[in-house]
């Protein structure tokens, strides 16, 4: 005796009984949509997440780097505006906005500003080991003739006159006042500092306050 379906619905003018093999096809294909738009939505709001944070990058970026991206004026505006707030719940609307106007960014800008971004780091990277390298050579400039030979041989540019100078003069000042006492860190430790970076290949040589563990007097 044949099985009769007796509750069902109708799609399209044609009755589906439910439990028969059209009802079955019909909900894995109604599954299947709906696991689509699940991924379509969760695929949207990763997007949505990634561009408001691409943007609350924006307001660290270097300023020659910013103008290179050549931004729509509301967008530059709004980076400009949220860097002037200090108050949380105004600055996190401003986000919220430049979010909203991160979305309607082409790829190739938003694209650009990720090559930026990633520039300004690799520059803090670079910069950083070049600070490195010179607390390190100054170090030893200061420890050992031979350090300053190595030097000069491999930057025979310097002024070995004003090198050899002062080293003698850093040297003089790390000698202790007192038994006991903390050796002394004069100008000439730092000038050998600034000397060092700049051959090295640093960017503009620091002041003397931006000079890294430097704590002695004149």
């Amino acid at each position: 005796m044949s099985r009769k379906f007796k509750k069902g619905y109708f799609v399209r003018g044609q009755f589906v009984a439910e439990g028969s093999e059209l009802d079955l096809e019909l909900k894995r294909e109604l599954k299947g949509i709906d696991e689509v738009r699940t991924a379509s939505r969760t695929d949207l709001k990763k997007e949505s997440d990634e561009l408001q944070e691409l943007g609350e990058a924006l307001l660290t970026l270097r300023a020659d780097l910013l103008a290179r991206l050549d931004l729509p004026e509301k967008l530059a505006d709004a980076v400009d505006d949220a860097k002037r707030i200090t108050n949380f719940e105004g600055k996190r609307r401003q986000m919220q906005f430049i979010g909203k106007l991160m979305r309607k960014l082409d790829e190739a800008t938003r694209e650009a500003a990720r090559e930026a971004l990633n520039e300004q780091r690799s520059g803090s990277a670079r910069d950083t080991l070049t600070l490195h390298e010179a607390e390190q050579t100054r170090a030893a400039l200061i420890a050992d003739d031979e350090a300053v030979q190595r030097w000069i041989a491999r930057f025979p540019g310097t002024d070995t006159q004003q090198l050899r100078a002062l080293v003698r003069q850093a040297r003089k000042d790390a000698v202790p006042e007192k038994p006991g006492l903390a050796p002394r860190h004069g100008r000439a430790y730092r000038e050998i500092f600034q000397l060092v970076r700049t051959q090295l290949g640093g960017e503009d040589a620091p002041s003397d306050n931006d000079a890294p563990e430097e704590h002695g007097d004149d």
